[in-house]
């Protein structure tokens, strides 16, 4: 039997700052990058004939300079409940902003985030969005942890539904997972990702292939 996938959610809607959400929304609709994304070099688990991925993404550059007190959350709240997650070992955040948080956006029905793993031991999804049961935006994940592209993934599958506020943490390293695209032209889908390190998986242990930049222009040797 494969291995079930589990992962910690904390509804944060009373702890969040006034009138957050719309203030995300508009930093993303005025900043965010809109691009066909090229897969992630040896994380990526999509099918052999895909080679990009059309969504957006807030980097983190332009989040640090708009959203300032969502990058203090993440080093601060954020990560005082990651820490509650990993008991016994030490939980960080990333030293290099290039790694810490950023938004991901989708728009209407042809954007979709990468199938994919993570190579940080821990994850942080906090939903800036709320999508009813039939809207899509879905997150998923593989039972089978050799999945190999998103129609694998769907054959047997944990699937969290975005609930504007609430965080989830999780361990994505071995379940390959994926947004689902949206049901409604109209729609859009808004997270905030983040990553988060231990001492016996530190930040130093981040693959190369991995290390695609997360500021706009930027480039990793």
């Amino acid at each position: 039997m494969s291995p079930r996938f589990h992962w910690t959610t904390f509804d944060l809607t009373s702890r969040l700052p006034e009138r957050w959400q719309p203030k995300i929304a508009a930093v993303a609709a005025a900043d965010a990058e809109f691009a066909d994304f090229p897969r992630t070099p040896s994380l990526s688990r999509e099918a052999a004939g895909v080679h990009s991925i059309s969504r957006g993404r807030l980097h983190a550059g332009d989040l640090q300079r708009g959203l300032p007190w969502l990058y203090q959350l993440y080093r601060e709240l954020f990560l005082d409940l990651a820490r509650q997650v990993v008991p016994g070992e030490l939980v960080t955040a990333a030293r290099d902003d290039r790694y810490g948080i950023v938004l991901n956006v989708q728009r209407g029905t042809a954007m979709r985030f990468e199938c994919h793993v993570d190579s940080n031991p821990l994850s942080g999804v906090l939903f800036c969005t709320d999508h009813p049961a039939g809207a899509g935006g879905e997150l998923v994940f593989a039972h089978n942890t050799a999945a190999a592209d998103i129609h694998a993934i769907d054959q047997d599958c944990s699937v969290i539904r975005p609930h504007e506020g609430h965080l989830v943490l999780f361990d994505g390293r071995h379940h390959p997972h994926y947004a689902r695209p949206l049901t409604s032209e109209f729609g859009v889908r808004i997270a905030a990702v983040m990553n988060f390190y231990t001492a016996s998986r530190p930040e130093a242990a981040r693959p190369a292939g991995a290390k695609r930049p997360l500021f706009r222009h930027d480039t990793v040797g």
